[in-house]
Parts: C-alpha cells; structure tokens; sequence
C-alpha cells in the first residue's frame, strides 16, 4: 500500500469511533457478509459506523477519494458488487426509542424491526413492520415498506415524520414536510439513491393483537386451496391481509414435524378484528379439507413474525418479481404448473394480497408508486450456488413468460434484491415516468457524480455520472 494512501484511511480510522477495515482481515470479510451473498462485495475499505458523525466522516473520505459509497445493516436487499467504494455498515447504530404519547419511534440506522415491535407492545403500539422483522427498518421503509398491517394502514413509508440523511457532499440534513420537503418525498421511495439515512422517525399505531397465524395444506389439496383462494380473497376486508406460498419443506430438525419432508401450501393470515370474526371470515378456506398445521388463532403483536415465519437464512438467493393486474384462474393454474406440488421445486412462489389502504394515495405523497392498479404481488425466490443456476435462471425466465398475461408491467422496490432486476430499466418500473423524472432530477441535484450507486440505482441526469 502506498504511503499516502496509508495515511489517508489513518485520517479516517481517526475520525470515525467506529472501526475501520482494510482487505484482507477476517474483520473486513465478516462486515461486508450479509444475509443475501448472491453477490461478493470487494470495497476499497469498511467503515462499522457507530453514529451519525461516522457517516459524515465516510462519505466524505469517498468524496476526497473519488470513492462510491454503499451501505449495509443486514445485506438482505444487496443489489450491486461495492468495488472501489466505501462500506458502511450501520449494524452498530441501534439506538431506537418509542414516544408513547405521540405514538412515534426514533429508529437509528442499524436497527431490525425486532426491537421497535418489542419496544412498542409495551405501550400497546406497533410499526408498520415487515413480515420479516429482522430485516432492516430504515432499508424496508425507505424502500415502501409492505407489512401485515399495509391494507389498513398504507405503506411504512407513508408514515415517516422525518429523516436524518447524509448526502453526497457530506452534510447531515433533516428533511421532512417543512424541510428539504423535495428529498423527504424522494428517500421515501427512492430509497438509497440520495443519501445515507443515519435516523427516522415514523408513526406508530394503536394494535396490540392480531388473529393471525397459517393454514398448512397438504400437497394432494393445492389446487383446491388456490382456487377457493382466489375467489374468497376478492371480497376480505381491508383490516385482513393475506398471502399465500408453496413450499417443499425440507427434511430438517428445524422444521416442524407435520411439515417436515412435505410439500405443504401455506396461507397467511392478519386480520386486526376480534377472533371470533376472523374466524368466521376464513371458514371458507378451512373448509377445503384437513391442514397439515393450522396456527391460526389470537396473538399478542410482538409474535407478529410467526405468521409468515420466514427462516433467517443467510445464502445465495435469486428473487423474482413484479405485480400483478389480478388472480384469475388462468393465473393459478399456471402457478401451479410452476411451483405446484407436482413441479421440480426450482421456484417458490409466494402471491402477496395488495389493495386497501396501498392503492391510496398518502396524506405526505412520497414517491412509491403503482398503487391502485395492482392488486397482487409476486415474489418468486430460487436457491443459487447448488450447481444448478442455469436451472434456476431458466426456469425464472420461464415463469416471467408464462405470467405475462397478468404482469402489470410494475415492480416493487423492497422486492427487487440479489442479482435479478438491478438495471436502471428494471429500477423504472417501480414508478411511474413522472415519479422517475422528477427522481431523475433530484438525483442530479443532490448526487450528480452517483456516488450512491450500489444500489437499485437511479442514474443523475446523461452527462452527470461519474464515468
């Protein structure tokens, strides 16, 4: 390493209380991991921050560099290799505190859903969380944020009072409805393309419970689940939200033993009203027949997470998806030809209820978009790394043909992660062409040498990137 350059990250691991990696440590290789290593990060050096004073020292050690900078807390919706850049790991920024009165969090850059649900229940409040709670809150919501709660109360970023943001040239702003209100609209969307977002307060709501949980078919019941599915669903009210997945479980200890080895449709249920209601609501799926697991029931909010109970498995994944103009019949049936119990297992296909309070427009606009005019989503998720990624990417390319029919031609930005769907042309499509315009614009303004790239990135205007 040449001295200068020696010197200069000793400048920075000097102004920075957080540690400061260099290739070739095992500490360097450990915070660049993340939960998704379907790509390989190679940054010229890591910053663990440990507050917001961190950030500002990183991103402006990239400025002086001619560096990029990428940001990471848990890895799951890692998109672009972050070459020649400055890593920022905010895992260590987990401060968060809930204002009961006001019914609003303070959430610091570093922390999972986890801590804010388990904070908030203490007073009888909760987030509009995802149905992951370990993913990462500022990531989620700056990306829409579509949780449990989203046909009642909208998306996670309908509901940000405000967020602390570092831009490209190297100062903390507050942007919120009276301050910066043209970056508070884009963050709230645009999600990483703007600035690293050190802080964020959101709103909180009155929800302790839920009636919530899964039905658990066996395989020979499929079609039937689907398709009673896909006409009750028409007509749920906006305080249930609904998915479904198939799932070929594996034969693992950790899988519960009615599950264990089998194929198995799962459909999720949240439904804010009494037990009794949303008993009675969805008596038409359990009428199909016998489940192999039924968790349905009353729950306290905190166990909000069992409900879609997504395994923290770190691996190489392949992610898929877009958004649909309906679930007719036609749709299932090709569904079931693709990830049914009699396909190869390749691809899970999880179709996600939007509707509601999502195809509303926001009290604060915000640049997530496509909202009444899509009632469902897909996600389609494949294992990579087993010798077999020409399978899984043939048999992805085979579903996207196959659905066309019903492809709104939309995606969604939280959904877009891993390798798949990270061209600006693929990022496009979660907006519409005057969301885009004026996000084009902004980004121009606030980062025209695209220092914030690694990412579902959204190019400054032709002329200004940096080359």
């Amino acid at each position: 390493m040449r001295p200068a350059a020696t010197s200069a990250f000793e400048t920075l691991a000097a102004e920075v209380d957080g540690p400061v990696y260099l290739p070739g440590t095992s500490e360097y290789a450990e915070e660049i991991d993340g939960f998704d290593r379907s790509v390989r990060h190679r940054p010229t050096v890591v910053v663990g921050a440990t507050s917001a004073a961190d950030v500002v020292a990183a991103v402006r050690f990239a400025r002086d560099n001619d560096l990029g900078v990428a940001v990471q807390n848990t890895g799951h919706g890692v998109a672009l290799p972050a070459d020649k850049a400055v890593f920022i790991s905010t895992r260590r920024m987990t401060g968060h505190e809930v204002d009961a009165r006001a019914r609003t969090a303070r959430i610091e850059a570093g922390v999972t859903w986890d801590d804010v649900v388990d904070s908030a229940a203490k007073h009888g409040l909760a987030p509009l969380n995802g149905s992951a709670p370990f993913v990462g809150a500022t990531s989620y919501t700056l990306g829409g944020g579509v949780g449990v709660l989203a046909r009642k109360y909208g998306y996670a970023a309908d509901h940000v009072r405000w967020l602390d943001v570092v831009t490209a040239d190297g100062e903390l702003l507050r942007a919120s409805e009276s301050e910066h209100p043209d970056l508070f609209w884009a963050l709230r969307g645009g999600k990483g393309n703007f600035g690293v977002v050190t802080a964020m307060a959101v709103e909180l709501f009155e929800v302790s419970r839920l009636y919530g949980g899964g039905l658990f078919f066996p395989a020979e019941s499929t079609p039937r689940v689907l398709h009673t599915y896909r006409e009750w669903v028409t007509g749920v009210p906006e305080d249930m939200s609904t998915s479904f997945v198939m799932i070929p479980f594996p034969e693992l200890d950790f899988v519960p033993e009615p599950l264990r080895g089998k194929f198995a449709t799962h459909i999720r249920v949240a439904y804010l009203g009494s037990a009794e209601e949303g008993a009675r609501l969805i008596q038409p799926l359990r009428d199909v027949g016998p489940r192999l697991l039924d968790t349905v029931e009353e729950m306290p909010y905190s166990k909000v997470g069992t409900i879609h109970n997504d395994p923290p498995t770190a691996g190489s994944y392949y992610i898929n998806t877009f958004q649909l103009t309906g679930l007719e019949a036609g749709t299932v049936d090709t569904v079931l030809e693709l990830a049914g119990p009699d396909a190869d297992g390749t691809v899970m296909v999880e179709i996600r209820q939007l509707g509601g309070a999502l195809a509303r427009p926001p009290k604060v606009p915000n640049a997530v978009a496509h909202r009444d005019d899509v009632p469902f989503q897909v996600y389609a998720a494949s294992v990579l790394g087993n010798g077999q990624d020409d399978v899984v990417l043939t048999a992805h390319a085979r579903l996207v043909d196959r659905l066309s029919r019903w492809d709104s031609g939309h995606r969604m930005l939280n959904f877009m992660a891993g390798i798949a769907h990270t061209d600006p042309s693929d990022v496009r499509d979660a907006f519409t062409d005057e969301a885009y315009t004026r996000l084009v614009a902004l980004k121009t303004r606030y980062d025209p040498g695209n220092m914030f790239r690694f990412n579902h990135n959204i190019p400054p205007a032709p002329g200004k990137q940096r080359r």
